[in-house]
């Protein structure tokens, strides 16, 4: 005998009153964070867009001038000749920061767990000292007279060199504090990376026969994929808009042989009583890096990155 009794289905569209309550919390927790991100993240970049049409000035009254900043900028060589310099900058810093990471980090998987802690704590002690600091270090270490370097190289029967003077050796000058101050944090996301591969993979290759190099090329590297894209991707931004290096050590020079991007755009805005040029050369510069950075993740996509 069918039951008379019918059961009431709850329509689709209804929601249980607590998850209406954790929707609310939810945006009652996210409401400061979006209200600092609208008033000092998209709001000033509106503006920014906004004035860069304009030849705006402290001292005299704004003009509207459309896209003239933006086509100053693009014909100006010294705005692209500042980027070349950052992308070689580019070359010099983030390839040999990520060899130089993955070593360590390979090296502090391997040992002991009290030579991995206080290798680990050797190599992040840089990325917690000032870019400041760090300068005026290098600078004393390159100091043509009395530095360590040209101490260090007169022992080979070489003269002393102006590191920081000379245009041949200043932007692979900096580059070396750039990667010294980058390595700590690169190094301890690889060695988190490589914790996480599974042991067995790694025993598998071992009864395999398999030596180092062979379980670093089939098996660390293909699995730490996304980390490597991650830090590359980083890497690359965090360099080219390398800033307190250049200007604390040569102030840009000699002849605007460290001049990089950020750098050019502030000595313009410090030079200019004008704004709107540097204003339209920065968010150049924002497009030119988010197309490099496409260009990066097209190349070295991840079929993990869903993961």
């Amino acid at each position: 005998m069918a039951s008379s009794t019918t059961t009431r289905t709850r329509p689709k569209s209804a929601v249980h009153p607590s998850r209406r309550g954790d929707t609310s919390m939810a945006y009652i927790m996210l409401a400061p964070v979006l209200i600092l991100l609208s008033i000092f993240v998209l709001w000033p970049a509106i503006q920014a867009v906004y004035l860069s049409f304009f030849d705006w000035s402290f001292y005299s009254e704004s003009a509207f001038v459309g896209w003239k900043n933006y086509i100053n900028v693009l014909t100006d060589g010294n705005f692209w000749s500042a980027i070349v310099r950052g992308l070689q900058f580019v070359l010099m810093t983030v390839p040999i920061g990520l060899v130089l990471a993955f070593l360590v980090a390979s090296l502090a998987t391997s040992v002991s767990r009290r030579i991995s802690t206080l290798l680990k704590i050797s190599i992040y002690i840089p990325s917690v000292i000032s870019g400041v600091i760090a300068s005026i270090t290098f600078v004393i270490i390159y100091d043509y007279s009395g530095g360590l370097l040209n101490a260090l190289v007169n022992l080979f029967g070489i003269d002393n060199q102006a590191w920081l003077g000379d245009t041949r050796f200043a932007l692979a000058a900096i580059a070396v504090p750039a990667v010294w101050l980058g390595m700590g944090i690169s190094t301890l996301i690889m060695i988190a990376a490589m914790l996480d591969i599974p042991e067995s993979l790694y025993e598998a290759a071992e009864l395999e026969g398999a030596n180092w190099w062979q379980k670093t090329i089939y098996i660390t590297i293909p699995q730490m994929k996304n980390v490597l894209l991650f830090l590359l991707i980083t890497g690359f931004v965090g360099s080219i808009q390398q800033f307190e290096l250049p200007l604390v050590m040569t102030g840009g020079g000699p002849n605007s042989a460290t001049e990089l991007p950020n750098l050019f755009i502030f000595n313009h805005f410090r030079g200019d009583a004008y704004v709107g040029y540097s204003i339209a050369a920065a968010l150049l510069l924002f497009l030119v890096l988010g197309t490099i950075s496409s260009i990066i993740f097209r190349i070295v996509n991840s079929e993990k990155l869903v993961d």
